[in-house]
């Protein structure tokens, strides 16, 4: 009779690997993170504030401009611009 498996990773001889396969982008050796004060930061967070910090402060450029009172979808436009500004910087800092 066949031994059944407490996992279902492990029920057979071909899944075995799967649970290494998804640990695989873990590694150290390709993560884009930077020291601060002896500690690692992933690169992601430092796009993710500088994204935030922008929408913060083109919000206060089209607040003083009137510019916000003329957009109809005004979560929708400042998120928008802060995912670009986050991205832009990914890009450029650690990109290709």
């Amino acid at each position: 009779m066949r031994q059944k498996s407490f996992c279902f990773f492990f029920s057979s001889k071909r899944t075995t690997l799967l649970p290494l396969l998804a640990l695989n982008g873990c590694a150290l050796h390709g993560a884009p993170s930077f020291p601060i004060v002896g500690a690692y930061f992933p690169a992601w967070m430092l796009c993710a504030l500088t994204g935030v910090a922008v929408a913060v402060g083109l919000r206060v450029v089209f607040l003083l401009t009137g510019i916000d009172a003329l957009l109809s979808f005004r979560l929708f436009t400042y998120v928008a611009l802060g995912t670009l500004a986050a991205l832009a910087l990914w890009a450029l800092a650690f990109g290709p």
